[in-house]
């Protein structure tokens, strides 16, 4: 999808405040309501857009304690490993990957005692794991503004 400066600015507000109205969202970019309507649902229905979501913070939920674990399992095992992994409560995430390891998994939980649970429990599929713990994030800019040269946040 081509996008202009106007689009790059709707997805910016957006990543501000998912929750914004149409309304006020057309008075911050200078745009007519039906404009903005019609620009968020071409943003959508290229994909560009997939959904609206909240941001869950783990360590007000007591889940203080994260990690990143690096799998190599066996191709063989892959289809139970993504059974076990897709429901289980405390992944972040998980991403199948290139390199040293095969799958890197990242954890939110509330005790060392969980990571080494998961760390049994992948070992039952033929795997074997290194695991670090997370001491703080650095963070980075996550503005939507930055993938675009001619834009500046």
């Amino acid at each position: 999808m081509k996008m202009d400066n106007t689009d790059i600015k709707i997805l910016m507000e957006l990543q501000k405040d998912s929750r914004l109205s149409i309304r006020e969202l057309s008075k911050r970019i200078n745009l007519s309501p039906p404009s903005v309507t019609e620009r968020i649902r071409k943003l959508e229905d290229s994909g560009v857009i997939e959904g609206y979501t909240i941001k869950i913070n783990e360590k007000a939920l007591d889940m203080s304690i994260q990690c990143i674990i690096q799998i190599d399992l066996k191709n063989s095992k892959f289809d139970k490993f993504k059974e076990f992994i897709y429901n289980h409560p405390r992944v972040i995430f998980c991403y199948r990957i290139a390199g040293h390891s095969c799958i890197l998994v990242k954890l939110s939980t509330k005790s060392i005692l969980e990571i080494e649970k998961f760390v049994d429990e992948v070992s039952t599929l033929d795997a074997t794991t290194s695991t670090n713990i997370i001491f703080s994030e650095v963070p980075i800019n996550k503005s939507v503004g930055k993938f675009f040269s001619f834009f500046e946040d």
